[in-house]
């Protein structure tokens, strides 16, 4: 069976204790189905962007990202197309600043509603907005869906989900991984953490990532934010330009029993060192951007 990825961008609109879903329309691929508005991350979109864009295209709301509630993934399949599709699905709360609900017109959802939560728990839904309202997940049928509703994207471009953590023990230090050489940012040191598999959860791959990394044992506290990076001409161990789609998700991370970091081979070669850092170690260390944002303390 084929495998695609996809990342979408999902909002949680409340009104006096009411939140808004919209309803899959006849094109569809789930005609019917009730779930969070929002949709696909356009290439090089920022998700924070794309809720915005989706909220408004179908509801006619305009909205605000208040923070990131949740990240979650799923693999729906499309046996008559062959083909199994994961979705890294990003959950941002929205404050509307404007009101004026209105149905899509010609679009993949034909109502906007403003609902209770028992009054969704009397709707079908798509199966992780079900999960986020803590509702009975029915899996969705096994509906057709023709290959081309998910192309395969073109061959100069890449689409990365990835999960990073920023990593802390007892004393305060900070676990940072050096790129190694062949690999975009060589020499910098960055985050633990790595690209999701498809099928995989983003919090036990960071996890997995970690003691790949590093052999540590980790803890995940809480989801600080997400990083958008768009490189149009990106050179890595291919050797040849890429336009390149990084969707980066952060996650604080306690090691309560710390080791000495070592690399394993499950690394993959991208990573050449791991090391514990003080905070005043940190200060010079030639650090990624990502490095750099997470321990600033900004939230996407």
């Amino acid at each position: 069976m084929q495998q695609r990825r996809r990342v979408g961008a999902y909002g949680v609109c409340r009104d006096d204790g009411r939140l808004l879903l919209v309803r899959g329309s006849a094109s569809a691929q789930f005609p019917g189905i009730w779930q969070l508005p929002g949709g696909g991350v356009e290439h090089a979109e920022h998700p924070a962007h794309a809720v915005v864009r989706e909220v408004t295209e179908e509801t006619g709301l305009t909205v605000e990202v208040a923070g990131l509630r949740a990240v979650v993934a799923d693999v729906i399949p499309f046996p008559a197309a062959d083909l199994a599709v994961h979705t890294d699905r990003l959950v941002f709360d929205l404050t509307v600043v404007g009101r004026s609900l209105r149905n899509e017109r010609a679009g993949t959802t034909d109502e906007a509603r403003w609902f209770t939560t028992d009054e969704a728990a009397g709707v079908p839904l798509i199966p992780f907005t079900a999960e986020l309202l803590g509702l009975p997940v029915t899996p969705l049928p096994a509906s057709a869906a023709g290959p081309a509703a998910f192309p395969p994207p073109p061959a100069d471009r890449r689409l990365r989900f990835g999960v990073y953590g920023l990593v802390t023990d007892p004393a305060g230090r900070v676990l940072l991984t050096m790129i190694a050489e062949g690999y975009p940012g060589a020499g910098r040191w960055h985050l633990p953490g790595g690209g999701t598999d498809h099928g995989e959860q983003p919090v036990p791959a960071l996890l997995r990532e970690l003691v790949e990394e590093s052999g540590q044992l980790g803890r995940v506290i809480e989801l600080i934010g997400v990083d958008n990076l768009h490189n149009p001409a990106a050179l890595g161990p291919e050797g040849r330009p890429l336009d390149w789609h990084g969707v980066r998700v952060v996650y604080r991370v306690a090691v309560d029993v710390p080791t000495e970091p070592r690399v394993t081979e499950l690394a993959g070669g991208s990573t050449a060192q791991a090391a514990w850092f003080t905070p005043d170690q940190l200060a010079g260390l030639p650090l990624t951007e990502i490095a750099t944002w997470s321990m600033g303390g900004r939230v996407g």
